[in-house]
């Protein structure tokens, strides 16, 4: 007789019912250990002594009698145990054993899961991390999990097609996001690359996305750049009122024109006072390389990090967070210390003192901009191509340094606007 849902629902471990011959159930037969209520076309559930119920179908191939497990009821019912039955039994017709079949299936899975897109991805992400700042990791890892693994991490990282990789893109662009699109076409590329490179996929579907997005309009950072509007803000800064390191690295950011992230993250490990030099590792985030940094310290430059040094000297970073041991100044910090003191994100950021040094040292100081651009860490090379080492125009740098740092000061003499000075 067939099974029934009723049947199934009130199967009891350890009590087996009997049936007559028209499929009724008359009594119940006590029995130890697991018993079967059968189907028909070798299915039939297992009840086990705790209560279990589990689909089995029993079958015959090349000779030998085989059992093949199909799901545990009330998750599996009776139609869905029937139809895995039927499915058994095409591959059956068809010369294949189902149980080996499921086998196959399961680690074709699997490998598909190891060869996934965000397993590839974090496999790569694993072996550079080494090689890359804080910053740049956090926000390289941060896109990938935001933007790019809800959407086709699960992928095979092989049948990731141009299309749907565009797909994803097109998503982050709608937002108004343009160059973190690009960013994120980058990182794809690599991981891509590092695929291709360890046998996992042929091609970079990636690469066939040159020129499919919108082109990044260049962002240029609030900046103040007129000298008497440069001495105002520096005034403003001197009289800041907040905390202490706030203040220092305030007064600091003008003088060393670092990226705002590396002075958040400056570290007395990489600072020597005696030598008047910060020393540090710069993340290229485009191309995820590194490369080594040289800041020469001018004397307003020590003066500032010695009068800070006993408050934060026996800690990792110059300038710690007021909250969280072991972390940073927030990245906000600068210039939200900025905002208080009257000046918007349209007219002065953190940033800003980059661009401010950048114009001023070249068109009021006149010096010789390969030397500003390497001491901005940007990517300069020799008259032969090739990229200036860390030590390169040191001298020239050094000087030009306390040159700065002494028309900053000359700079906050009110009404006071030292004459233009065309550098040797």
């Amino acid at each position: 007789m067939l099974l029934s849902d009723t049947a199934i629902r009130t199967a009891r471990p350890g009590e087996k019912p009997v049936k007559d011959s028209a499929g009724k159930t008359t009594r119940y037969e006590m029995v130890e250990g697991s018993y079967k209520l059968s189907d028909e076309k070798g299915l039939f559930l297992l009840v086990t002594p705790s209560g279990g119920k589990w689909w089995r179908l029993k079958y015959r191939f090349a000779g030998k009698e085989k059992l093949l497990s199909l799901g545990v009821y009330p998750d599996i019912s009776l139609k869905a145990a029937r139809e895995r039955r039927e499915e058994a039994r095409r591959l059956l017709a068809e010369g294949i054993d189902p149980g080996q079949h499921r086998k196959a299936t399961k680690n074709m899975q699997a490998d598909r899961a190891a060869n996934s897109f965000e397993a590839v991805a974090r496999e790569w992400y694993a072996k550079n991390l080494p090689t890359w700042a804080a910053s740049h990791s956090d926000n390289l890892r941060a896109r990938l999990e935001n933007d790019v693994f809800p959407w086709i991490g699960g992928r095979p990282i092989a049948e990731i097609t141009a299309p749907e990789l565009l797909a994803l893109l097109r998503r982050i662009e709608n937002r108004g996001a343009i160059e973190t699109a690009h960013r994120v076409r980058g990182d794809c590329g690599r991981i891509f690359r590092y695929a291709i490179a360890t046998g996992r996929a042929d091609r970079d579907p990636a690469a066939d996305l040159r020129g499919a997005l919108q082109p990044v309009r260049p962002v240029h950072f609030a900046a103040v750049t007129e000298p008497k509007e440069i001495g105002a803000l520096l005034r403003a800064m001197d009289g800041y009122e907040g905390s202490i390191i706030v203040k220092c690295a305030l007064r600091l950011a003008p003088l060393v024109f670092v990226r705002p992230g590396e002075l958040r993250q400056a570290q007395w490990a990489d600072i020597d006072l005696d030598a008047a030099e910060w020393r540090y590792t710069v993340s290229k985030t485009r191309n995820s390389g590194v490369a080594e940094h040289i800041v020469p310290l001018s004397a307003q430059a020590l003066a500032i990090l010695r009068e800070l040094h006993p408050l934060t000297g026996t800690r990792r970073y110059v300038f710690p967070a007021n909250r969280g041991e072991g972390r940073p100044m927030s990245e906000n910090t600068v210039n939200a210390a900025l905002r208080y003191l009257g000046y918007d994100g349209r007219t002065m950021t953190g940033h800003g003192f980059r661009a401010m040094a950048r114009t001023v040292l070249d068109e009021v100081l006149g010096y010789p901009v390969h030397i500003i651009e390497q001491q901005l860490a940007h990517a300069v090379k020799d008259p032969l191509g090739r990229a200036y080492n860390r030590t390169a125009h040191l001298k020239q740098r050094r000087e030009m340094m306390q040159a700065w740092a002494d028309y900053l000061d000359a700079l906050k003499v009110e009404n006071v606007v030292p004459f233009k000075v065309k550098a040797a």
